[in-house]
């Protein structure tokens, strides 16, 4: 099945009889409310009236391919694209045309794709940076060492430059610093792209850690579908700009459209080993 029939085959039928769609929406209050929204790059049209939500402290995945417009999700949220559709409210407050230093004063930060380190600065002015629009030093003290507690080969490379770091450290560095910043919703870019594996298990146990200890919601964009579902509470799978399946991430494991689309490598390996 390929990512246009898999479009096509949900949205054929009404949302309210398919299941997972339904299965899909948030029983907590919904801090983020990602309502109806399009969002276009010149003439090509990255969203198509997408609506997802993420209530209060649970953990959201969004999967799918390369291009699908999973990361230009995140550029809405964060004020780094504008919309030309549909309304993007946080914690009851519409969003949409704040500016992005605003949106992160109210609580959203992102750790974006590709690890986006300051190379030439150490890994404590890196962390440091996430703190730039706070002025409560104590606890700015206090979540730098919250940060280093959770991520402990930051405080062995507490003094290096970040460009001295490996793909997996770097990383590790790009959430520590969104976490600086306080935040009540954190938005993750991609985290386990070109990481070995070891590093990808660290770094989801930290997001788990993250959402479970540190009371924060997080949405995650991620290709790793497999890890995503794992520690998600629920998914919503992107296709061309549009949202093809969603519901219960445990649900979406065994959902055969998701299974065949982004699990197909590893079921076959289950089916050998069986």
């Amino acid at each position: 099945m390929t990512a246009a029939e898999m479009q096509a085959q949900t949205t054929t039928q009404p949302e309210k009889e398919t299941g997972t769609v339904a299965a899909a929406e948030t029983t907590v209050a919904p801090l983020l409310n990602f309502s109806d929204v399009s969002l276009s790059y010149g003439r090509v049209r990255a969203l198509r009236g997408v609506s997802l939500t993420v209530g209060e402290g649970e953990t959201v995945a969004l999967i799918g391919a390369n291009g699908a417009g999973k990361s230009s999700i995140l550029r809405a949220i964060t004020g780094l694209r504008e919309i030309s559709g549909g309304k993007i409210e946080y914690a009851g407050e519409q969003i949409n045309g704040m500016r992005p230093d605003s949106i992160v004063a109210a609580g959203i930060a992102m750790a974006p794709e590709g690890r986006r380190v300051f190379p030439y600065m150490s890994v404590k002015d890196n962390l440091l940076m996430g703190a730039f629009a706070r002025d409560d030093k104590k606890e700015i003290a206090a979540d730098l060492e919250k940060v280093l507690n959770k991520f402990p080969r930051l405080r062995e490379r507490f003094s290096q430059s970040a460009s001295t770091m490996s793909g997996g450290e770097q990383q590790m560095l790009v959430i520590g610093r969104a976490l600086m910043a306080n935040p009540r919703l954190l938005l993750l870019d991609e985290p386990s792209l070109g990481i070995a594996p070891k590093l990808v298990q660290d770094i989801a146990r930290s997001i788990v850690a993250i959402n479970r200890e540190d009371k924060v919601a997080v949405l995650l964009v991620e290709q790793n579908s497999r890890m995503a579902l794992k520690i998600s509470r629920r998914a919503y799978a992107i296709v061309t700009g549009k949202v093809a399946v969603s519901g219960d991430s445990k649900e979406l494991q065994n959902d055969d459209r998701i299974r065949r689309l982004y699990l197909g490598g590893e079921v076959e390996e289950e089916k050998k080993e069986k």
